[in-house]
């Protein structure tokens, strides 16, 4: 595991690539009270030539930047921050699998250590709980193997969409990797679990827009109000969370201009009248975990809606996967890779 200390006496200190083990923390730890605590998801893959790649590590450290700004966690050099993770994979790339549908998940995380209190003008040297700035804080990096994200595999899921339940507001942190975002999501998913559903299909706002699938980006292929021929993503408005994968589908279909792709809000009642009106051609999740993943159904006021899929007419989400996934895996060349 990578560590790197920080103080605000002192700024940053040496990084250390040691063997993975516990974190030592103080119980007043502000990331454990006050949830000063961020993380981000990327991922290394070995190709058939035996090289290891990374995938747009540098939009990863800028979305770390950004929000570490939001949690008041000090910034870091983000080109230096990615040579270290680079080192950290080249000492343990035995772990990458040699498989094409397997990767090693790299997980960098940010947390506020101490806090320490002024008292009568002097620094209290103990921490102690406050609601402020961390005056300590630790960057770590963990690595772990892993397969395909869900069970089922390349399958569509099925989502439950409920408005009771908002996973980002305007002004909020939905747009920051924040573990506070997902750790208040898990009640929901279990409910969409219990009507059967896979995932939760999260609207906001009482014309009930459509946002995220899960810890996913969404996107909706279909046949516009004007009749255009058009792949839709909702835009960045402050409640969605800027995925590399989101991004880098935007860029890749913009390139291919076979379509409009555009970045705009969506709604239920969009998305109901374009199913009756047989408009709707896919409906896919996107995100470093899965890349793609069709959706198939989705529970809403109580209709089960019926998403064409991977299964029947589904094209783009195929193609989508094998395009990203041919440079991610080196089989196609591309300077959206890094070697390791």
């Amino acid at each position: 595991m990578l560590t790197i200390e920080w103080s605000a006496a002192e700024g940053w200190q040496v990084p250390h690539i040691k063997p993975f083990g516990n974190l030592s923390l103080h119980p007043a730890c502000s990331s454990l009270h006050y949830a000063i605590q961020l993380f981000e998801g990327m991922k290394a893959y070995r190709g058939s030539d035996s090289r290891v790649r990374l995938f747009r590590p540098m939009l990863n450290m800028s979305r770390m930047a950004k929000s570490a700004e939001r949690a008041c966690l000090p910034a870091f050099n983000r080109s230096e921050l990615l040579e270290c993770i680079k080192r950290l994979v080249e000492i343990d790339q035995d772990w990458v699998p040699q498989s094409d549908s397997a990767s090693l998940y790299i997980r960098p995380t940010f947390l506020g250590i101490e806090v320490r209190r002024v008292y009568n003008g002097s620094i209290i040297s103990q921490p102690s709980l406050g609601v402020k700035k961390p005056s300590r804080a630790l960057l770590f990096v963990i690595l772990s193997p892993v397969g395909s994200y869900f069970s089922t595999g390349a399958k569509p899921i099925s989502l439950w969409a409920d408005p009771k339940y908002i996973r980002a507001w305007k002004g909020g942190t939905g747009d920051c990797k924040m573990g506070g975002n997902y750790g208040a999501s898990i009640s929901a998913q279990y409910e969409a679990v219990d009507y059967g559903c896979q995932q939760v299909l999260w609207l906001y706002g009482e014309d009930h827009q459509i946002t995220e699938v899960g810890t996913m980006n969404v996107f909706l292929y279909w046949i516009n109000e004007n009749g255009e021929e058009e792949l839709v993503t909702p835009p960045l408005d402050g409640i969605i969370l800027p995925g590399i994968t989101r991004q880098s589908i935007v860029e890749l279909t913009r390139k291919w201009d076979e379509f409009k792709v555009t970045e705009r809000h969506l709604t239920m009642g969009d998305l109901c009248c374009a199913l009756k009106e047989q408009r709707v051609k896919e409906m896919f999740g996107s995100g470093t975990a899965c890349v793609v993943s069709p959706v198939g159904d989705i529970l809403y006021q109580g209709e089960h809606l019926h998403i064409p899929c991977q299964e029947e007419n589904s094209q783009l989400a195929s193609r989508l996967v094998k395009e990203l996934t041919d440079m991610q895996y080196g089989r196609t060349p591309s300077d959206w890779t890094v070697l390791v």
